[in-house]
């Protein structure tokens, strides 16, 4: 995207062509003050819309020095990625359902770095067509169910699957039993009705259950690390014992 082209275009369009501009460069740098300038925007606006890509993963980092300024690591970085721009947007579309479910965040941050990483030409027709494509989520019922759970629970389980940490639950049962329990965390799965549901060693029972996440009223990682489990044990049969409610607990 040329320098003429970005004046007075909206933010998002701004961020994609300010990856660009600088993976263009790479490994050379641009100030804060040429950025402004080639974007008709202030030297706080580019500042915070670097903040915004870095919080995002983009590797942009600041080289100091009379001929400092802002660099992207080539190395960490996408290259220009052959997707045409309706594909682009069944990604999108597709990661826009993650919404606040398990690694919502994370599909959001990928979903940036895909477009940004699109040629020119091909990431403007990607970013209209996206334009035209709206997706409408189901509104929640008043006073239902909340299917991921209370605050911090799924991350909390995100990072025990990544880290391979053992998790503490307080847990409550059909018929509202709360008990405290170690798990070994295996599989995070999707049910019916928007439900998500964790499967884990249970130390409790000493066997696989499967928790519902509306159910967990607390979730902690400890230092202590899983050991090693094959996913089949966790997996097999799932969801044909979830709609049975057998493993349920």
């Amino acid at each position: 995207m040329s320098a003429r082209s970005v004046a007075g275009v909206n933010r998002t369009d701004r961020l994609y062509a300010l990856v660009e501009d600088l993976r263009a460069i790479s490994p050379r740098c641009r100030s804060a003050r040429e950025l402004a300038g080639r974007f008709e925007v202030s030297v706080r606006t580019i500042e915070r819309d670097i903040t915004a890509l870095q919080e995002s993963g983009v590797p942009i980092y600041a080289e100091t020095g009379r001929k400092g300024g802002y660099a992207i690591d080539r190395k960490m970085s996408l290259p220009p990625l052959n997707f045409t721009p309706a594909e682009a947007v069944a990604i999108a579309v597709a990661l826009s359902r993650a919404g606040d479910q398990p690694f919502g965040r994370q599909a959001r941050s990928a979903l940036r770095k895909v477009v940004a990483a699109m040629p020119g030409r091909e990431g403007e027709l990607a970013r209209e067509l996206a334009r035209r494509v709206v997706h409408v989520s189901e509104p929640a019922e008043p006073g239902g169910a909340r299917p991921m759970g209370g605050e911090g629970i799924s991350r909390a389980i995100e990072e025990a699957l990544l880290r391979r940490r053992v998790l503490r639950l307080d847990y409550a049962d059909a018929k509202g039993a709360l008990t405290s329990r170690d798990v070994e965390p295996g599989v995070f799965l999707g049910g019916r009705g928007g439900f998500w549901y964790l499967v884990a060693w249970c130390r409790l029972r000493d066997d696989v259950r499967v928790f519902r996440l509306d159910r967990i009223a607390a979730a902690s990682v400890t230092a202590e690390r899983c050991p090693d489990r094959p996913l089949e044990g966790y997996a097999t049969d799932v969801p044909d014992l979830l709609v049975h409610g057998t493993l349920l607990d």
